[in-house]
């Protein structure tokens, strides 16, 4: 259950994000917090704007105009950057998501960080891994689908099976316990922290517990607090 005292600005670069997902994307937010401010950037001028135009009415964004005018040179970038300052030094904001692609916003997701902000970061698997891991978590728009697709997770395969079985048993074997139990919830932050855009929706399944159950070399229990732990089978 997302906090909805947890206020989050939401900048997104819409030179480099299909708007196809403008809807997926907020209901993701939703999960994560109140997307309080909302700002889409680009050149508004350029016909392949028309689809982000049509979804500043629906979801409440605010177009911030930046008109390129050289080839190769991203206005919209800095524009970006600008706000997220003066945003961040408004002291408003709990956190920021920072919905790109694009590996210019590095050092962007490290200020912000630096700050003490939660930085949660959005784009498509072809986003390079050092964006990625600048954020407190990264979510892939694939996974989300879009307006021209039913939102599910994507179909698994062994190999993608096997790669969760590695983070599983590696997040396992870090946390501390007094036992081979552990709490599934600590998993998964152990994997979160190491791996900021883990998501269990890459591997076919919508939540951590599926995806154990699924790769069936783990045994399962309700411990103290009701909380799921799980062990590894002999």
């Amino acid at each position: 259950m997302a906090d909805p005292d947890h206020l989050l600005a939401v900048l997104i670069d819409a030179d480099n994000v299909p708007a196809k997902y403008a809807k997926a994307i907020f209901d993701e937010i939703a999960t994560l917090g109140e997307a309080s401010a909302r700002r889409v950037y680009g050149d508004f001028s350029s016909d392949r704007m028309n689809s982000w135009a049509k979804e500043q009415g629906d979801l409440g964004l605010t177009p911030i105009h930046q008109p390129s005018f050289t080839v190769k040179k991203n206005s919209s970038d800095i524009a970006l950057v600008i706000d997220a300052m003066d945003l961040m030094h408004s002291g408003r904001f709990d956190g920021f998501v920072l919905v790109s692609s694009d590996s210019d916003f590095i050092r962007l997701a490290n200020r912000l960080r630096e700050q003490g902000l939660g930085v949660y970061g959005m784009g498509e698997k072809k986003t390079h891994e050092a964006f990625r891991k600048a954020c407190k978590r990264f979510i892939y728009l694939e996974n989300l689908g879009s307006n021209e697709d039913e939102k599910a997770p994507a179909p698994k395969s062994e190999s993608k099976l096997d790669e969760a079985r590695k983070l599983i048993l590696r997040a396992m074997d870090s946390v501390e316990q007094e036992d081979e139990w552990v709490t599934l919830g600590q998993i998964g932050q152990q994997i979160t922290a190491l791996h900021p855009d883990f998501d269990t929706r890459t591997y076919g399944k919508r939540k951590l517990s599926e995806l154990v159950t699924e790769l069936k070399i783990f045994e399962s229990r309700n411990g103290p607090g009701n909380q799921l732990q799980i062990r590894r089978l002999d």
